[in-house]
C-alpha cells in the first residue's frame, strides 16, 4: 500500500530558489502543501507574498492559501537580499501577476488551522527567516505535540554567506532563529554546508529545460541566480538552497546528519546569526538539532526534475 504524503506547510520569502522550493513541494506525489506562509527577508514581505501567489498561479495551484507574516524581524530592522534577487526578490523569467489573493487569516493563524486541521502531525518546512514559526511556537505551545518536525534552511557549521560567519535567514532574525533551536521539537539544519552542494550549473539548466514550461521557468530563474551568484561570490552553479529542505522531507536519506547542539550568536555584532555547532560535543550539552554534514548531489537533482515534472 501507497504511504500517505507527508503534510507540510512551508514558510517562504521568495526568492529564486524559494520558488523552486514551491514548486518541488506541489511537484512532489510524497507531500501534502497543506499552505505556504510567507515572511520577509529576501525581499519586502509585500513582495514575498506576491511572489508566492504569482508562482503558485504559473503552476496550477492557486487553491493553496498564502498566509502573509512577519513584516520585519522580532527585534531587528529587515536586511533584504536586493543584490541576489533582484528588485522584486523574483527577477528573471515574466512570470504573470497571481490569480488569487492572500489568505485574509495571515500567516499565523493559517499555520494554527493548518495544524489543527490535519489528521497526522504536520511537518514545518521553513527556508526564510525563522520569524513566523518563532511566532507560532511561542503562540500555540498547546500545537508542538501536532508538529512533527522541523525541517529548515539555514545556519552554516562553517562559513557564512552574509558576513564571514553568518547565512542569511538566520542572520536576518537571530532571536527567532535561537527560538526555533530552543523550542524542543525534533529540527533538521539544512546549510550551506550541504546546500552549497547542490549547485545548478550549465548541465542542469539545460535538463531543466528539457521538462516543459515550468522547467523552462526554473531554468530562466537560475540564469539571473547565477549571475549575480557569480557577481558576488564568484559561484558558477548557484546554490538550490531552499529545496533542500523539502527534499529532506521527501527523502531523508539524501540527507546525511549528525546530532549536534546548535546556539545562536545574538549578542556579538562581529558574529551576529552565527549558528555556534557543537560538532564533537566539546560543551557536553544536549543535542538540540541533526545537521546537515551531507548531501546526496544526484539523487537530489533527480528528485527535483521527477517532481517538476510531476506538475
Amino acid at each position: 500500500m501507497q504511504a500517505k504524503p507527508t503534510p507540510i506547510i512551508l514558510d517562504v520569502d521568495p526568492g529564486h530558489d524559494d520558488a523552486v522550493a514551491i514548486m518541488l513541494a506541489c511537484g512532489a506525489p510524497g507531500l501534502e502543501l497543506l499552505a505556504v506562509t510567507t515572511v520577509a527577508g529576501n525581499a519586502p514581505l509585500e513582495k514575498t507574498t506576491n511572489n508566492a501567489l504569482r508562482v503558485l498561479s504559473l503552476i496550477g495551484r492557486p487553491e493553496v492559501p498564502v498566509g502573509a507574516g512577519a513584516s520585519a524581524p522580532l527585534v531587528r530592522p529587515l536586511r533584504t537580499a536586493v543584490d541576489i534577487h533582484g528588485e522584486s526578490g523574483l527577477e528573471g523569467p515574466e512570470i504573470p501577476d497571481p490569480s488569487s489573493e492572500p489568505d485574509k487569516r495571515g500567516a499565523v493563524e493559517l499555520m494554527v488551522d493548518a495544524v489543527r486541521g490535519s489528521s497526522e502531525p504536520v511537518t514545518l518546512v521553513p527556508v526564510g527567516p525563522l520569524t513566523n514559526v518563532a511566532l507560532f511556537l511561542r503562540e500555540h505551545p498547546e500545537l508542538k505535540e501536532r508538529v512533527a518536525r522541523i525541517s529548515l534552511m539555514g545556519g552554516s557549521i562553517g562559513l557564512g554567506n552574509t558576513t564571514p560567519a553568518a547565512e542569511f535567514n538566520v542572520y536576518v532574525d537571530p532571536e527567532a532563529a535561537r527560538e526555533v533551536f530552543e523550542c524542543g521539537l525534533p529540527v533538521t539544519m539544512i546549510g550551506l554546508d550541504v546546500t552549497h552542494r547542490a549547485g545548478a550549473g550549465p548541465a542542469q539548466r539545460e535538463r531543466l529545460r528539457s521538462l516543459g514550461q515550468h522547467g523552462g521557468v526554473v531554468a530562466e530563474l537560475l540564469e539571473f541566480f547565477a549571475a549575480t551568484y557569480e557577481r558576488v561570490y564568484g559561484f558558477d552553479a548557484p546554490p538550490l538552497h531552499d529545496p533542500v529542505a523539502v527534499a529532506a522531507v521527501l527523502e531523508p536519506a539524501l540527507l546525511e546528519t549528525r546530532s549536534m547542539r546548535v546556539d545562536v550568536e545574538c549578542e556579538s555584532e562581529l558574529t551576529r546569526g552565527e549558528t555556534v555547532c557543537d560538532f564533537y560535543g566539546v560543551t557536553g550539552r544536549p543535542p538540540n538539532a541533526e545537521v546537515g554534514v551531507a548531501l546526496d548531489r544526484e539523487g537530489f537533482f533527480d528528485l527535483l526534475y521527477r517532481s517538476l515534472a510531476c506538475l
